[in-house]
């Protein structure tokens, strides 16, 4: 198996590319799972992955809008994004993709499914996600609570989702933001399964406990809770990192059942071909 991750952080040092990478690796140390995994540098280096040279990519988050602003990288993405979406209507071989809230957005800005617009505040903490009703029969959120836990860190959102287009792809909306009945605000689209094979979520299914404790700790973080959240919040957010039903239950289960599955349907398709 080929891997293929894609950075997308505009060479902004953070947590999230160390625990893609710990999962990738952490799946490919399996005797029976030979493979390798590439990173490119999509912002930073203008790189993209050749669709013909790797059979899974994972896209990660990043900073800044979502919206087109003219660079060569975005339209490298977005012809990314169709490569893989008409390859696997044309071939019996599938690629699998998984985007990570700004690839998301970006995914769901290029195919039309919906509106992204910029948050009146920045979602940021340790935040329930509830499952729509057809999120309970979604594969990869299988063993989850409803809600379960993921660490939301973002300025921009997809709401107003266009169902029939999403319909139209083979796709449904699998989870949402934490309900707040007292907010008279559109709750965001927080996961979409876009095809069999591509899926994608708003938050970061990616976290670790260690990756967030040292990501929290930042003078500009914790300043930023303590302002938003409070004092008691922020120690809330500390103790709470190594609750196995947490983050931790979910850094376990979405993207390494993505990557199973991605890898089983790739040596399925391997022995047919054979």
């Amino acid at each position: 198996m080929r891997i293929a991750v894609l950075d997308l952080n505009a060479g902004n040092p953070n947590q999230g590319m160390r625990c893609i990478k710990d999962l990738v690796a952490g799946f490919l140390e399996d005797p029976g799972r030979p493979g390798a995994y590439e990173v490119f540098d999509v912002r930073g280096k203008d790189e993209m992955p050749h669709i013909k040279d790797y059979d899974i990519y994972i896209a990660s988050g990043g900073p800044g809008s979502p919206k087109a602003k003219g660079k060569p990288w975005e339209k490298k993405f977005n012809r990314f994004l169709d490569a893989i979406f008409d390859h696997n209507l044309l071939e019996q071989e599938k690629k699998h993709l998984f985007l990570i809230c700004h690839s998301f957005q970006l995914a769901c800005l290029h195919w039309k499914l919906g509106k992204v617009t910029k948050r009146k505040s920045t979602a940021f903490g340790i935040m329930p996600v509830h499952k729509t009703k057809k999120g309970h029969s979604e594969p990869l959120l299988e063993g989850l609570n409803d809600p379960f836990y993921a660490v939301d860190s973002r300025d921009y959102q997809l709401i107003k989702p266009k169902k029939k287009r999403i319909k139209k792809m083979g796709g449904k909306i699998v989870c949402k933001e934490k309900i707040r009945p007292h907010v008279a605000l559109e709750r965001a689209v927080m996961g979409i399964r876009f095809t069999n094979e591509i899926f994608g979520v708003q938050f970061h299914p990616e976290a670790d406990s260690e990756g967030m404790s040292v990501y929290f700790q930042q003078p500009e973080k914790k300043d930023h809770i303590i302002k938003h959240h409070g004092r008691n919040k922020y120690r809330d957010m500390l103790e709470h990192l190594d609750d196995d039903d947490k983050i931790l239950k979910t850094n376990r289960t979405i993207i390494p059942r993505f990557l199973k599955r991605a890898s089983d349907a790739f040596n399925r398709s391997k022995m047919l071909s054979v």
